[in-house]
């Protein structure tokens, strides 16, 4: 699944976005390729807005684009966490992990600029 093709599509001007990708950033570097797209020169992919990733977290695994939830077990994966992925990823579990991760994205959306750890 991780080929040298993998991009992490993630929102640097947000703290708490930030912080867990600089965390991982020794896992996931240099399978995968960290791209901020807050960064003035970011160039969308083909088939998205800034706005499609501004409001969720987009992982390219280097065979297809996973948004969202399914994005970040994607990336938790790559990081080594296959156990926590495996949790998440039963069939209840991951329903409810979509729905908060899409309640809080939302939040976070509407409220960027608050969107900051201590």
């Amino acid at each position: 699944m991780t080929t040298s093709s993998a991009k992490l599509y993630y929102d640097a001007s947000c703290g708490f976005c930030k912080k867990e990708i600089e965390h991982l950033r020794p896992r996931l570097e240099p399978q995968v390729q960290l791209i901020d797209i807050s960064a003035p020169t970011f160039q969308t992919p083909d088939g998205y807005t800034l706005e499609d990733l501004l409001t969720r977290i987009h992982f390219f695994d280097g065979q297809r684009m996973q948004v969202g939830f399914n994005a970040t077990l994607g990336y938790w994966r790559v990081a080594g966490m296959k156990k926590t992925v495996a949790l998440l990823g039963l069939p209840g579990v991951r329903h409810m992990g979509n729905l908060t991760y899409n309640i809080w994205a939302k939040w976070r959306r509407r409220n960027s600029s608050t969107c900051q750890l201590p």
